[in-house]
């Protein structure tokens, strides 16, 4: 299980290629996702059954499952993500009130 994943953070999921749809889109299977999904892969090297990773933000984050920026937002077991990068919140470099001089 994919621990201390929050909103914010870049995980990955990896896919099956399922087959070429136009040149520039593949149809691919996300685990645990029941709907068909395709990519813009402009590339011809990918083939059926090739596993690609796929990386997005995460949205919402629930006890099983987590639902990621895919576009559009797609929801998957917590088990089938790997955490990327941990969300950072951005630092203030000046105070939110102006202190008198």
């Amino acid at each position: 299980m994919a621990r201390g994943i929050k909103i914010g953070d870049e995980v990955a999921i990896t896919a099956t290629v399922r087959r070429r749809v136009t040149e520039d889109r593949v149809s691919v299977s996300i685990p645990s996702y029941g709907f068909p999904h395709s990519i813009v892969d402009r590339t011809s090297t990918l083939k059926k059954g090739q596993p690609i990773e796929l990386t997005g933000d995460v949205l919402r984050v629930d006890e099983k499952t987590v639902t990621l920026n895919l576009s559009p937002p797609v929801t998957v077991d917590i088990s089938t993500v790997r955490l990327v990068t941990s969300y950072v919140a951005p630092q203030r470099k000046k105070p939110l009130v102006d202190k008198p001089t």
